[in-house]
């Protein structure tokens, strides 16, 4: 009787080199061409944002494609997202409601496997008079391979709800793991969000914060790219973004000490993400509060406990006759 064949595992390490000509920068022009030019297997882990096909106003791309096409063109780009990934490199891909479920569907069809269906959920959300207001994204977690995966998860704790609501000395000092769940204001419900659930809680990059880039629309916070990258690679490895954008991607991946390339249509998008990465240097901090729980501030009656005046004690009724 003939023994069973072992299954092939492959392993972290078998990633063919990628010619440094194209590591360190952006690239302009169509992801889908560009990615062809890129030999197979040579990519430790992928991050894409790309447009939602809502409408949104960019210089180079009409995000109003008709529904078939859309589909059709992100099975293209996914498609080289997977030829170019080591087979034992991690996608991540940030989608919003409108094609969640159809590009997961599509991604699996692909080969990929989904190990988490990750919620970000966001403050600074805009604001929806005839349906509740959106304050979410999808992010999915795909691997080529099953049983073979990056996955740093002591890289990527944070505190437990022992340790910050009720200062249990039985928690676990290095904190948990980073739900699908309703909250109205995740910091004045510490409990919630915890550490080893699926939905994470990170501010949007709105105008006024100090970490916006200032050129694009709709950018990534970096302690949410961090806990990707760190997660998900090493460092010296390679870090793809097909959608470079705001080119948060490659600025965490710098910082952290990721090798990295990104594509990018818009040439105005290129060279303001090519300053970015210019100001910056491996080591330096990431932009954000590493765990948004623990620095947002606390609130009674809409105002933060430090401002919070002290109301006078109502007058006492009594109870005797007069």
């Amino acid at each position: 009787m003939a023994s069973p064949r072992k299954k092939s595992v492959p392993t972290p390490e078998a990633t063919v080199p990628i010619p440094e000509e194209w590591l360190g920068k952006i690239h302009q022009g169509d992801c889908v061409q560009t990615l062809c030019q890129i030999p197979d297997g040579c990519v430790h882990l992928a991050f894409a944002d790309p447009p939602f096909n809502i409408g949104y106003e960019y210089d180079e791309y009409d995000d109003r494609l008709d529904s078939e096409k859309y589909i059709e063109w992100s099975r293209a780009w996914m498609a080289q997202i997977h030829r170019v990934l080591s087979p034992a490199g991690a996608f991540w891909l940030a989608i919003g409601d409108e094609y969640a479920a159809e590009l997961k569907i599509e991604a699996q069809k692909l080969g990929f496997v989904c190990r988490s269906w990750v919620v970000w959920y966001y403050t600074f959300g805009v604001n929806c008079k005839m349906k509740f207001t959106r304050s979410h994204a999808h992010i999915f977690h795909f691997v080529r391979h099953p049983d073979c995966f990056t996955f740093n998860g002591d890289d990527i704790r944070v505190p437990s709800a022992r340790q910050m609501v009720y200062n249990d000395k039985r928690a676990e000092s290095k904190g948990r793991l980073p739900d699908d769940t309703w909250i109205l204001r995740p910091q004045d419900c510490p409990e919630g969000f915890n550490a080893d659930e699926d939905t994470w809680y990170f501010p949007r990059v709105a105008g006024t914060f100090k970490e916006r880039a200032g050129f694009h629309g709709c950018q990534m916070p970096e302690q949410l790219l961090g806990r990707i990258i760190r997660a998900c690679s090493n460092e010296g490895e390679v870090v793809l973004d097909p959608f470079s954008g705001s080119a948060t991607t490659i600025a965490v991946a710098k910082k952290l000490n990721r090798r990295f390339l990104a594509c990018e249509l818009s040439k105005e998008y290129v060279a303001m993400g090519t300053q970015r990465l210019a100001n910056i240097a491996i080591g330096d901090k990431l932009d954000g509060a590493p765990e948004p729980k623990v620095s947002a501030p606390s609130t009674a009656e809409g105002k933060p406990l430090s401002a919070r005046k002290k109301k006078p004690a109502p007058p006492q009724k009594s109870l005797l006759p007069e």
